[in-house]
């Protein structure tokens, strides 16, 4: 792979930002006809996901967002080097951003907090989340991508275990009620079927930052403790017995794939951060050499 220059590195970022807004991954696209399946003929869950795959197909044909909400951007970069403050990859994914939004492929979707004002090109000294992962082993460098709306991320909820009024206590079932919890108040909020995203542990931050990054599996890609794959397979299995349905509107489907992460804690607290997707499920990744 030949290194190119920050011009095409620019142009290759947008391409890949334009793909992330208007295309459903395949996997997703696969689940989606998968739960359509599964649902009777004329019933309301069949119907709405029928217009979502209707959706799907005109947004990638028509080379439009899939949804008016383009969400919050989070890229991903795994790199064998160090990216400061002046990479030209930083630079060129600020400017691409820019673009996109030029061009319809982004809405101007970010605000300044204190005034209330739009940031005309979704560019701000924060935004958008830039993040690099070093990994010297790596020949190029992986630019991923997620774009997540704000009805998925506001039912976003963190639980501390143990919680009286859920009976939950620091143990798999403790875990098992929060979720179960969570996406009981979630209901349609989150435009479903997507995904949920569990953190167990870490601190207020790590835990919210941990579940999000999950969405960039793929489904079906099950965590490589096999005591922890097995668990995300029966909360799926629990998550999709409620009877909530594609829109909160009834039926077999309210999650694509359930995701689950352990990481360390303190021994004081005992955080279960929860994260949902919603169908719209945009992620895209590049490879490059920088």
């Amino acid at each position: 792979m030949q290194k190119i220059s920050t011009k095409k590195l620019e142009e290759n970022i947008l391409h890949l930002i334009a793909k992330c807004s208007c295309e459903l991954p395949d996997d997703v696209l696969r689940a989606l006809e998968k739960a359509l399946q599964l649902e009777p003929a004329n019933s309301i869950a069949r119907s709405q996901l029928s217009i979502m795959l209707q959706n799907a197909k005109i947004a990638k044909t028509k080379k439009r967002p899939i949804c008016q909400d383009t969400g919050t951007l989070l890229f991903s970069v795994s790199s064998a080097n160090c990216h400061g403050a002046d990479s030209p990859l930083r630079a060129a994914v600020r400017n691409a951003v820019s673009k996109a939004t030029e061009e319809g492929f982004l809405r101007v979707n970010t605000v300044c907090s204190l005034t209330g004002k739009s940031y005309q090109d979704n560019l701000s000294d924060k935004t958008p989340a830039i993040e690099f992962d070093i990994n010297p082993r790596l020949r190029h460098d992986i630019v991923h991508l997620l774009m997540k709306g704000g009805g998925s991320e506001n039912i976003g909820t963190q639980y501390s275990l143990p919680d009286e009024s859920l009976g939950a206590e620091r143990d798999i079932e403790g875990i098992r009620k929060v979720v179960i919890d969570s996406v009981v108040k979630a209901q349609g909020k989150g435009c479903p079927p997507g995904a949920v995203a569990v953190c167990v542990g870490g601190d207020r931050a790590s835990g919210f930052a941990a579940a999000k990054k999950l969405f960039f599996r793929k489904i079906g890609e099950r965590n490589t403790d096999p005591r922890i794959a097995k668990l995300e397979k029966s909360i799926l299995h629990d998550v999709n017995s409620l009877g909530i349905g594609p829109q909160g509107l009834g039926g077999k489907t309210f999650a694509l794939d359930l995701f689950i992460e352990f990481i360390p804690r303190h021994p004081a607290s005992f955080f279960v951060t929860v994260s949902h997707m919603c169908w719209a499920w945009r992620r895209a990744e590049m490879h490059l050499r920088v």
